[in-house]
């Protein structure tokens, strides 16, 4: 599978869902279209477990060795002073 963007992948897997959740496909192209979620869900996956290496090497600690840090989403008066 090439890689592609991780939201267009996204968009493409949840297209799939959608398809198969209508029940209109044949029994073959179900099957071809879950063979091409499934092959969407894992790359996402494998991307998900990149980007938190990456941020898990980004936290440091005094000491330089990585901390685990609870990630809190910014409320609205931190977004607006952004």
């Amino acid at each position: 599978m090439k890689k592609i963007a991780f939201e267009a992948a996204m968009k493409q897997l949840e297209k799939i869902v959608r398809e198969m959740e209508s029940g209109d496909l044949p029994l073959e192209d179900a099957l071809k279209k879950f063979e091409e979620g499934v092959a969407l869900s894992r790359a996402l996956n494998e991307r998900l477990d990149e980007v938190e290496t990456r941020v898990t090497r980004l936290v440091q600690g005094a000491d330089g060795k990585p901390e685990s840090q609870a990630f809190e989403p910014p409320t609205d008066s931190q977004e607006k002073n952004a």
